[in-house]
């Protein structure tokens, strides 16, 4: 279940910029509540739901190798 939160959370913090048809003041007030929301997210996950470091570490070997 904190697999999906997280995802969900990351999905949204990547948002992708709208079409030719958007406010760009709208736009960068929500975008910059998002980004603040999904950051406050993570740190609640982190926190209670701490991620097994070695996953995050076994696919960041994989990157570099």
């Amino acid at each position: 279940m904190t697999k999906l939160m997280r995802q969900l959370v990351s999905d949204v913090q990547g948002a992708p910029f709208p079409g030719p048809n958007f406010e760009p003041e709208l736009y960068s007030i929500w975008y910059e509540h998002v980004q603040r929301g999904a950051q406050n997210c993570f740190e609640y996950l982190d926190e209670h739901f701490p991620v097994d470091n070695t996953e995050f570490k076994n696919s960041l070997n994989k990157m570099f190798k």
